[in-house]
């Protein structure tokens, strides 16, 4: 997703597959969508060879976001809240607050219809189409 938490690829896989492994699934989905992005910021999960394969394969910098060690309970950390609230919004739609889907392609289209709908509800914002009341189900 991009800075306005944004999805601009969304791959759904088996839960076998590694974090890293499905970075790079959806690293090669945006390939061509993204030609002048530069810069990636990720959890820490992502540290260790993603970081070079992501160098060589796309000439982009995966920043990790790491947490301070000297810092107790939650913090709010630069650039990863961003995709926290995204999550949040998923949660206000029935089909993705939890896993009721059976193939992975139809997560997949899910996700996709509720960033269409949270979009057309942010255009529509102050037009007449903002004062309707949607259903997020």
């Amino acid at each position: 997703m991009d800075t306005l938490g944004l999805v601009w690829a969304v791959v759904v896989h088996v839960a076998s597959i590694q974090d890293p492994q499905g970075a790079k699934l959806v690293l090669e989905r945006v390939r061509t969508l993204l030609p002048r992005m530069e810069r990636i910021w990720a959890d820490g999960i992502y540290t260790g060879p993603l970081v070079t394969w992501v160098l060589e394969q796309f000439g982009w910098v995966l920043e990790i976001v790491r947490r301070c060690d000297d810092v107790k309970g939650f913090t709010v950390l630069p650039h990863r809240w961003v995709v926290e609230r995204t999550f949040g919004w998923f949660n206000r739609y029935r089909r993705l607050s939890k896993d009721y889907e059976y193939l992975p392609q139809t997560s997949e289209a899910m996700i996709s219809l509720v960033m269409i709908h949270v979009m057309v509800r942010r255009l529509a914002r102050g037009g007449a189409a903002s004062r309707l009341k949607y259903k997020s189900h």
